[in-house]
C-alpha cells in the first residue's frame, strides 16, 4: 500500500519485520582530531572493553575469532580517528527521519567491522530506509555519511545479501571519501506473513524463553470480598500475597516502584483458607495476623530465619544527580527513604535503586536518565509447597505497587468505609490534603496474576540481576555485603531449581502438557545494561543475538514487551482489549504539526492497522482501549505534566483513528461507517451519595468541594495489560508508551501467556473468563452479546452504556441518576476523518479542570511520554 508525500515522493507501508545485518563500512574520514584534544582536556579517558587473548586459547577457537572480528580496524596509535557507530532510520519527506536502531561504537577506527544483526518491526509509512555512520563523542555524535535504500526495494520480496551501499556526506554532494561506503544484507517481512500469525501465541523472540506447562491465576484490583455478585470466580491478590508470604519457608523477594511498609493487607472479611492460616499464625506466635501492615509482616518473617529483600525504586531529586535542578511537579513521589528506615534496625534487608545510568552512554543521556527515569517494575517472589517433601518459586506480577492507595475492590468506593477499610489509607494525588478526611478516596483499578512454573524462575533471575547491579552501586561498607544476601538455590535440595540454565527442565512444570489447566508463559521485560548484571557487553555480537537484545550504542537494551505487545497484536483475530495507565506511542504518524520522535513504540499504529486490514477484508474486529481520565501521578489534571501527558495521548488518538477512516474511505459501501464502529477509547468512574460534611465544605468551589457535592470522581486505571481473541494474556508493569517500552528509560517486567487446550474461535479458558470478568465489572452486568466482542452489536452496546455512563456521571442536578458499572467513554468526539475533538460542553474535566485534550507547554517531553 502506498501514496504519495507532499512533495511528490513516494510513500510506502513498511507494516512487517526487518531483519537487517550490518556488516561494516569503509573510507571513513578522520572526524576526531579536534573532539579528543577537548576531551583529554576536559574529562577522564573512557575505558575500553578488554580485547587481551589467553596464552591458553586456541587460535581457531569461537573466543578469538570474535575478538579478531571485532578488533577495531585501522588503528592510529598517536593520531585518533573517527569514532563510528552505524544508526538506522525510517525517512519520509515531511518530518524528522525516525530512529529505529544504532549499532554499538567501534573505537579509532576508519573501516570498523560491526557485524551486528538487529531484528526489529516497524509499521512505518516510509519513502526510504536510511543508514547513517556517525562519530561518537562525548557530547553527542556527528553523521559522517548516510546510505539510502528506497521503501520499495523492501517491499518487492527480494532480500539484499552483503550489498556495498555508497556513504553520501551531509549535504548530499557525494561521498566523505571517494572509497565510503557501508556493508549490509537484509530482508523484509510483510506482517500478513509473519510467523506471528502462523503461531498465533507460541512465543516471542526473548530474553526468556516461552516456557510450558506454568500455571497462571489472574486477578483484578487488590481484593474482591467475600460473596460478592459475580458471574466468574475472582481471585484476592492481596490475600493470596500475605498468604503466600506467610508460608514462606526461605525467600521472599519484592522488587517495586513503592513499598509501603504501614500499608494493611487484610482489611475485610478474609476467605476460610485465610482465616485458617491467620488463626494458625495466632496460636502457633501470638501474632494477629489481620492487624498487621505488611513491613511488620516483613520483620515477621525475617525474625522465623526467611531471607527477606526489598528493591524499592528510589527517584527522588538530589544535587547528586544530574536533574536535581529539574521540578518534575510530583511525578516522583515514592515511600521509599521511609521504607528503608522502618527495616533499619531488623534482619529484612532493604535496598533503594537508583535508575543509574551507564557510564558509556553520552554525557547528554547521562543527565536526564539519573533522576527523571525510575524502576517501574513490580514483582514478589516467594517458595511454596511443590509437593510434600520439596518446594518451588512463585511469582506475583501486574501493576502490584503494595503501597498507600492501591487497596481496593471492585466497588470502587468513594466515600463508603473511609473510617473502617480505609482508614489513613485516603489517597488522592489529585486533591490533596483536602480529600485525606472526608474524601472522595481515588478509587484504584488494576491488574495482577500469580505465576507458577518455569516462567517464575525467568522473574526470580530478573529480581538477582537487578539485585546485584543495584548491591554494586551501594558503598561497601554495607553491614550485608554485597550480593551475599541472595540465596543460591542450587544448594537448598528441597527447592526445585533450574538444573540448565534456559534449558526446558520438567521438574519445574506444575501441570503436565494434558491438562486443560496448563498454561504457557514468557517473561518479558524492558531494561537495559545499566540496570542489570549479566548482560553480553554491547559489541559482543553473537551473545547478544543469541540473547534476542538490541544495542543502542554502547548499551545492551531488552525491548521484549514491545515486541511481545506487537506480536500479540499482529496475530489477533477478533479483537483486542487494552486497559493501560499510560497510551502514547507511534509519533511518528501523529498529525503533521505535531510529529515527534520521541515516542517511537508501535502500539497505537499495530492496533489502527490491524483494524484497517479487517475493514478491508470486510471483517468483523473491534478494539477497547480504557484509560484514566487523567494521569493522577502528575496531580492536577491542568499541571503542566498531566497537560502534557494529555496532548501526546490526543496525538496518539488521532494518529490511530485518520488511519481507520482512511481504510474505511477505501473500502467504499459495505462496511461499518464510523471509525468508532472499530476503535473506541474508555475511562472509569463512579458515583456515590456522600456524607454529611462541615457546612464552609460543602460550599466552597474548590476541586475537593465540587467532588465532594456532586459525590464524584473518577476510578483510576492502573492496570498495564491487554487481552487478545480471549486466547491471550499480557500483563505486567508496562504501560503503552515510550517510558515503558524502550528499555532505556523506566524498567519493566510483564508476562505473557496463554493455555494451548482453549484455542479457536471461540476460546472458554481462563483468559475468556478473566476478561468477562473484568467486562462485568465495567459494564455492571454481562449481556450474551458481550462473548463476542467483535460483533458491531457488541460495540454498539458496549458504546451505549459508556455513553449513557458518562451522562450520569456528568450530571449535575440534585438526585443523580446510579450508574450502570463504571465504564464512560471517554470524553472526545471523533469525525468522520479521524480528528478527535473534546465532547461539546465538557472540554474540561468535571469538578477539578483541566483540558480534555491537554496542551503543549515547556515540561520536558521525555518524561511525559
Amino acid at each position: 500500500m502506498s501514496s504519495m508525500a507532499d512533495d511528490g515522493e513516494r510513500l510506502e507501508l513498511l507494516h512487517g519485520d526487518l531483519d537487517l545485518t550490518i556488516h561494516e563500512a569503509c573510507g571513513l574520514p578522520n572526524m576526531d582530531i579536534l573532539s579528543t584534544i577537548l576531551r583529554r582536556l576536559c574529562i577522564r579517558p573512557r575505558r575500553l572493553p578488554s580485547r587481551n587473548i589467553d596464552a591458553d586459547t586456541d587460535a581457531d577457537s569461537p573466543v578469538r575469532r570474535r575478538r579478531r572480528r571485532q578488533k577495531p580496524r585501522g588503528h592510529h596509535s598517536i593520531v585518533p580517528t573517527s569514532d563510528p557507530y552505524a544508526l538506522v532510520a525510517v525517512s519520509r519527506p515531511d518530518v524528522p527521519d525516525t530512529t529505529i536502531a544504532r549499532t554499538y561504537v567501534v573505537r579509532n577506527s576508519e573501516a570498523p567491522d560491526w557485524s551486528a544483526r538487529i531484528r526489529i518491526p516497524l509499521a512505518h509509512e516510509a519513502s526510504r530506509l536510511v543508514l547513517q555512520v556517525r562519530d561518537s563523542d562525548p557530547f553527542g555524535s556527528d553523521l559522517i555519511g548516510a546510505a539510502y535504500l528506497p521503501a520499495a526495494a523492501l517491499l518487492d520480496g527480494k532480500p539484499i545479501v552483503d550489498a556495498w551501499l555508497p556513504l553520501l556526506r551531509p549535504d548530499g554532494r557525494g561521498p566523505p571519501k571517494p572509497n565510503s561506503a557501508i556493508r549490509v544484507s537484509l530482508t523484509f517481512t510483510p506482517a500478513s506473513s509473519s510467523s506471528s500469525r502462523r503461531h498465533r501465541f507460541g512465543g516471542v523472540p526473548a530474553y526468556f524463553p516461552a516456557r510450558r506447562g506454568c500455571e497462571l491465576k489472574l486477578y483484578q484490583d487488590a481484593h474482591v470480598p467475600v460473596g460478592a455478585p459475580c458471574s466468574y470466580e475472582r481471585g484476592r491478590c492481596w490475600e493470596d500475597v500475605c498468604m503466600a508470604v506467610l508460608g514462606a519457608q526461605k525467600l521472599v523477594y519484592v522488587a517495586g516502584w513503592a513499598v509501603g511498609a504501614r500499608v494493611r493487607l487484610l482489611r475485610e472479611e478474609m476467605s476460610p483458607e485465610m482465616a485458617e492460616k491467620a488463626a494458625e499464625v495466632r496460636a502457633l506466635a501470638g501474632v494477629e495476623v489481620e492487624k498487621m501492615a505488611l513491613g511488620e509482616l516483613l520483620k515477621y518473617k525475617s525474625q522465623e530465619g526467611v531471607r527477606v529483600c526489598l528493591l524499592v525504586s528510589d527517584h527522588h531529586d538530589t544535587p547528586l544527580h544530574p536533574s536535581f535542578f529539574l521540578n518534575t511537579g510530583g511525578m516522583m513521589q515514592t515511600s521509599g527513604e521511609d521504607t528503608k528506615k522502618f527495616f533499619k534496625q531488623s534482619s529484612v534487608i532493604c535496598v533503594l535503586s537508583h535508575r543509574y545510568p551507564r557510564s558509556k552512554v553520552d554525557m547528554a543521556k547521562q543527565k536526564v536518565v539519573g533522576t527523571p527515569y525510575a524502576h517501574n517494575q513490580k514483582c514478589i517472589l516467594v517458595d511454596t509447597p511443590a509437593s510434600e517433601a520439596t518446594r518451588r518459586i512463585t511469582a506475583f506480577l501486574g501493576g502490584l505497587d503494595l503501597a498507600a492507595g492501591r487497596y481496593d475492590t471492585p466497588a470502587h468506593r468513594l466515600f463508603e468505609d473511609l473510617d473502617t477499610v480505609f482508614r489513613g489509607d485516603i489517597h488522592n494525588p489529585t486533591l490533596g490534603d483536602a480529600a485525606a478526611e472526608n474524601g472522595p478516596r481515588l478509587p484504584w483499578h488494576d491488574m495482577h496474576c500469580r505465576l507458577d512454573g518455569a516462567a517464575a524462575y525467568d522473574v526470580l533471575k530478573n529480581f538477582e540481576q537487578r539485585w546485584r547491579r543495584a548491591t554494586a552501586k551501594h558503598l561497601k561498607a554495607s553491614k550485608h555485603g554485597k550480593d551475599d544476601a541472595l540465596l543460591k538455590l542450587q544448594r537448598i535440595p528441597w527447592i526445585l531449581s533450574p538444573v540448565v540454565a534456559d534449558a526446558e527442565d520438567d521438574a519445574l512444570r506444575v501441570l503436565p502438557e494434558d491438562d486443560p489447566r496448563c498454561w504457557h508463559a514468557q517473561v518479558f521485560r524492558s531494561v537495559d545494561a545499566g540496570s542489570v548484571k549479566g548482560f553480553p557487553r554491547s559489541w559482543e555480537t553473537e551473545e547478544m543475538e543469541a540473547r534476542n537484545l538490541l544495542c543502542d550504542k554502547s548499551l545492551a537494551v531488552e525491548q521484549s514487551i514491545h515486541a511481545a505487545y506487537v506480536a500479540a497484536i499482529r496475530a489477533a483475530d477478533r479483537f483486542v482489549y487494552l486497559e493501560t495507565e499510560r497510551f502514547v506511542g507511534s509519533s511518528y504518524a501523529w498529525p503533521t504539526s505535531f510529529r515527534h520522535p520521541g515516542a517511537g513504540n508501535l502500539v497505537p499504529m499495530e492496533i489502527a492497522l490491524k483494524a484497517a486490514s479487517k475493514i478491508r477484508a470486510r471483517e468483523d474486529f473491534a478494539a477497547y482501549v480504557v484509560l484514566p481520565m487523567w494521569p493522577a501521578a502528575e496531580g492536577p489534571p491542568g499541571s503542566a505534566p498531566a497537560q502534557e501527558s494529555l496532548f501526546w495521548q490526543a496525538q496518539t488518538m488521532q494518529a490511530m483513528y485518520e488511519v481507520v477512516a482512511k481504510a474505511i474511505a477505501e473500502a467504499g459501501a459495505g462496511v461499518r461507517a464510523h471509525p468508532q464502529d472499530y476503535l473506541n477509547f474508555y475511562c472509569l468512574g463512579n458515583r456515590e451519595q456522600a456524607p454529611a460534611t462541615p457546612p464552609h465544605l460543602e460550599t466552597g468551589t474548590s476541586p475537593a468541594a465540587l467532588a465532594r457535592r456532586h459525590g464524584r470522581f473518577m476510578v483510576y486505571v492502573h492496570s498495564k495489560g491487554m487481552v487478545v481473541d480471549d486466547e491471550y494474556v499480557l500483563l505486567g508493569s508496562a504501560n503503552v508508551n515510550q517510558r515503558s517500552l524502550s528499555g532505556s528509560r523506566d524498567t519493566e517486567i510483564a508476562v505473557g501467556a496463554h493455555q494451548p487446550h482453549h484455542t479457536g474461535r471461540r476460546p472458554r479458558g481462563q483468559v475468556h473468563r478473566y476478561r468477562m470478568s473484568l467486562w462485568e465489572e465495567h459494564l455492571g452486568w454481562l449481556w450474551d452479546v458481550l462473548e463476542a466482542p467483535e460483533s458491531p452489536e457488541c460495540v454498539r452496546l458496549v458504546n451505549q452504556v459508556a455513553r449513557e455512563n458518562w451522562e450520569r456521571y456528568t450530571d449535575e442536578g440534585e438526585v443523580a441518576e446510579e450508574m450502570q458499572g463504571h465504564l464512560m467513554k471517554y470524553p472526545v468526539e471523533v469525525d468522520g476523518y479521524g480528528g478527535v475533538w473534546p465532547l461539546t460542553g465538557h472540554e474540561f474535566f468535571p469538578d477539578v479542570g483541566g483540558r480534555v485534550l491537554g496542551s503543549t507547554n515547556k515540561f520536558p517531553d521525555h518524561l511525559t511520554m
